[in-house]
């Protein structure tokens, strides 16, 4: 026998289902990554134009606060916009079951025959399903439309993970000017900003199944674009 085959990490639903964090997961990793990447390019490229490192520390601050706000407004929109598409569906489901209670129960059999049980115990399955009206419709609803009722994603815990993750990743590019550290200050920015970047990128393959050492140096490779073309444009403009 195959020993992976049975692995639950193969199956195509495990991906859907591996995150228990409630919807602040995905959102902060990406919040973290584009704070990162977005602030270093511009602490850098006004840096590359002469600004005083005062003037610096303000520019990324600001660029950190209108960055997570943003991200925060963003993500909450789309969460927001989602959950009440899928909470239309379930209310359509709902309203299926009280006008349509036989065609409902024919069509869940179907399904379930569908999966490769026998139809008697299908028909066992929803006459037993059929004697608790919201489980009944949970699982509908899992079966049919592919979400939980019970498992929708926030969209305050999303916006509110985005803005903090955001943040942080924006505040990077920013120790040395806040903290003081020895050497250059843009060198020690771009040293810290790489070295985060890269921590992201290998975290960022959880979800794009990636090589975490690749999707990093690709992370770092980005963000070097984003600093290295805001450097020479700020060098150019100058203070």
């Amino acid at each position: 026998m195959n020993p992976g085959a049975n692995d639950p990490h193969d199956h195509p639903a495990a991906s859907e289902h591996g995150d228990s964090s409630g919807g602040w997961l995905r959102p902060a990793v990406f919040g973290v990554s584009d704070g990162l990447v977005s602030n270093a390019a511009l602490v850098l490229g006004v840096a590359a134009g002469g600004l005083s490192g005062s003037m610096v520390l303000l520019t990324g601050i600001s660029g950190l606060l209108a960055g997570a706000f943003s991200m925060a407004a963003g993500e909450w929109v789309s969460v927001q916009a989602q959950r009440e598409a899928v909470e239309r569906e379930i209310a359509r489901e709902r309203e299926h079951h009280r006008r349509f209670p036989e065609q409902e129960a024919a069509h869940m059999r179907e399904i379930l025959v569908g999966t490769g049980l026998s139809e008697e115990l299908a028909a066992v399955l929803v006459k037993e399903l059929s004697r608790s009206p919201e489980e009944n419709l949970g699982f509908h609803t899992r079966m049919e439309l592919g979400v939980d009722p019970n498992q929708l994603d926030s969209p305050w815990v999303a916006a509110s993970s985005s803005f903090v993750a955001f943040g942080i990743g924006a505040l990077v590019p920013l120790v040395p000017y806040l903290l003081p550290l020895p050497g250059s200050q843009v060198a020690v920015s771009i040293g810290l900003s790489a070295l985060a970047t890269f921590g992201v990128g290998a975290l960022l393959a959880r979800f794009t199944a990636r090589n975490p050492l690749w999707s990093g140096a690709r992370q770092v490779l980005i963000a070097a674009m984003a600093a290295g073309v805001t450097m020479l444009i700020g060098s150019w403009l100058g203070a």
